[in-house]
């Protein structure tokens, strides 16, 4: 056996010495003029020009090596120094440890983690993987909203692999001069792959990919000749991207400078072997990128990054509370319910808003109600005072008390609203609003719920026609919402006793940024009104039910400027306790004691006013306030 082996050791070892031989051979009869002119010339110029050679002087010779750099500078100075300095991408390279962050930093998305986890082995194992067979990963596409952590992810991964990481704007690739922008890329990967060599294998992460990898077949990307002719670039992405597209893939050549040499004297052959350069593009748009991007072999691997889950959205705000001074009675699941939909990003964003609230409030730690307002200046924006007259104020609490009022009882999923009679810089053109917030990820929504968002939109006209006995000019968007929502449930969701869906009849125009033509549908108007028309008549029945709810809230609304969730629900719920209070002392006065003369015909407590209502106010204010009209 061991015979056998060394005989086929010797035999390799002989195809190999007659494949280098044959190697030099070629090489020789396709150069031989070459070689033979480059010969001639060495022997004449040694043994007729050298030995007539004196040599010059050191004030010459230094003149000489003087005037060759100056020439040389000169050169470098007009072209090789320019076009470094317009060719320069934004670009950072990170060595080994350097990121530091690792998959211990990484929260809210464990399926994500478990996919870069396995990238990481085969980055680590190479070796190994291709004694298997295998071949590495070339490219991992991660694509989500913005501040989801993607770029975040690839430095976990770099860090964890112990390889080179290079940072990448792809946008910064784009030049005014034709070529430079493929010669960027020829360089960036040429510099990974050295590290790649050094270190093993080396992690490429280009952000926003989509400014360099659009479709090449969308239209309005055409390439279109800049200003200047062949001297300036193109604004199409042609010519980068077909780089991109073969340094992904490249072919199996030698890209080191002494392989190559030894390769051309025919001292080394095999099969060349591509340095592992793991490219990672990041992007908020996949749709838009070139197909052939897209194939494996390129971007074998695409994952999508999405917000925390509700399940793991608490791992991530507690992760970004342990990292400042903070109470430790802070309930994360209060906080889980209220960040619904939060990216990382955000959440980091909003804490570190509470650290500065917290700072210039003259407190060393960050409270709960710190972050609440930190949320409200993320979502709204900063506060600014309205200076309205008690009129305005009147009208504007009454409208927003009814979404308010509307929404407690209707939304179940949604916590309690936020409401404000003042302006938000994040809102413009809203004077008042109340925005109610979501416990949970919501993806679908049944038919009562749809119905639900319908009434709390039309609430706000039930509470003018109830309360002020006028209808205003503030019911724009919410007529608008209610109305596309009204379409939608008759002709969209199928909820309003027909199956026709009417995006069947939407065409879409064949111009981009075009609108869609919708087809005539005149029965959809008259469906659509007598949705709107009954729900409006159903949200007048809950208000009228809980009216003294929504006198309390708009009459503290009108003291105080702005209510939080938590005093919504306390008004709210004191309301309803004085409402059932008023409907049930009348059954219990014999039991109370309570003499006839001291209620009324109609079987109500004479002495009701004693008792104190929720808003402040006397019980007989219970009675519609003074009608005001616009």
């Amino acid at each position: 056996m061991a015979t056998e082996q060394q005989l086929e050791k010797q035999t390799e070892l002989d195809k190999s010495i007659d494949r280098g031989l044959d190697q030099f051979g070629r090489f020789v009869r396709h150069n031989w003029f070459w070689l033979l002119l480059g010969a001639l010339v060495l022997w004449y110029f040694f043994n007729a020009i050298f030995p007539q050679l004196s040599a010059p002087s050191p004030g010459a010779l230094f003149a000489y090596l003087l005037q060759i750099a100056f020439a040389i500078f000169y050169i470098l100075i007009q072209f090789i120094a320019l076009f470094w300095f317009l060719g320069r991408p934004r670009l950072y390279w990170l060595m080994p440890g350097e990121t530091g962050v690792s998959f211990q930093d990484y929260k809210g998305n464990p399926e994500v983690l478990e996919q870069a986890r396995r990238i990481v082995a085969i980055l680590q194992g190479i070796k190994e993987f291709r004694e298997m067979g295998g071949q590495p990963i070339r490219g991992l596409l991660l694509s989500g909203p913005p501040g989801t952590g993607k770029s975040y992810l690839a430095q976990c991964i770099s860090s964890e692999a112990q390889v080179p990481f290079g940072y990448a704007s792809a946008a910064s690739f784009r030049n005014m001069f034709w070529g430079i922008d493929v010669l960027i890329i020829m360089r960036l990967y040429r510099r990974a792959r050295k590290l790649a060599r050094e270190y093993g294998a080396c992690i490429l992460f280009l952000d926003e990919i989509d400014a360099l990898g659009a479709s090449r077949t969308s239209q309005g990307r055409m390439p279109v000749p800049g200003m200047g002719g062949g001297l300036f670039g193109f604004m199409g992405t042609g010519g980068s991207l077909n780089q991109l597209l073969m340094e992904l893939d490249p072919p199996p050549v030698e890209t080191g400078w002494f392989k190559k040499m030894l390769r051309v004297l025919g001292l080394y052959h095999g099969r060349a072997q591509r340095e592992p350069v793991l490219t990672i593009g990041a992007t908020n748009l996949p749709e838009a990128l070139d197909p052939a991007l897209l194939r494996p072999g390129r971007f074998d691997r695409r994952i999508h990054v999405a917000p925390p889950t509700d399940k793991y959205r608490g791992e991530v705000i507690e992760y970004y509370l342990q990292k400042v001074k903070h109470d430790p009675t802070i309930s994360i699941s209060a906080l889980v319910y209220r960040m619904a939909g939060y990216t990382p990003v955000e959440i980091k964003h909003v804490i570190n808003e509470a650290v500065i609230i917290a700072y210039f409030s003259g407190r060393d730690e960050v409270h709960y109600q710190d972050i609440i307002e930190a949320q409200d200046i993320h979502e709204l924006g900063y506060r600014r005072e309205s200076n309205l007259s008690l009129l305005e104020r009147r009208r504007l609490a009454y409208h927003e008390a009814g979404h308010a009022v509307a929404s407690y009882y209707l939304l179940e999923r949604y916590l309690p609203p936020f409401v404000t009679i003042h302006q938000r810089s994040g809102l413009e053109g809203a004077a008042a609003f109340a925005l109610p917030r979501p416990k949970e990820t919501i993806v679908t929504m049944s038919k009562e719920e749809v119905l639900a968002h319908i009434q709390m939109d039309l609430a706000s006209r039930a509470a003018e026609e109830l309360f002020l006995n006028t209808q205003l000019s503030g019911v724009v968007g919410d007529l608008q919402h209610a109305t596309e929502l009204a379409a939608s449930y008759i002709g969209l969701y199928g909820m309003d006793g027909t199956l026709a869906s009417y995006g069947a009849f939407v065409h879409q125009s064949s111009e981009p940024g075009a609108p869609s033509a919708i087809a005539p549908l005149p029965e959809l108007k008259e469906r659509v009104e007598a949705v709107l028309q009954s729900q409006l008549k159903a949200v007048k029945r809950l208000l009228q039910e809980h009216r003294e709810a929504v006198i309390a809230v708009a009459e503290s609304l009108i003291e105080r400027d702005e209510l939080t969730p938590e005093e919504v629900e306390e008004l709210i719920n004191q309301a309803d306790a004085h409402r059932v209070t008023v409907q049930l002392l009348p059954e219990l006065a014999p039991v109370l004691g309570l003499s006839q003369e001291q209620t009324d015909g109609n079987g109500h407590v004479a002495t009701l006013a004693m008792l104190p209502a929720s808003n402040g106010h006397a019980a007989t204010e219970t009675s519609p306030p003074e009608v005001t009209q616009s």
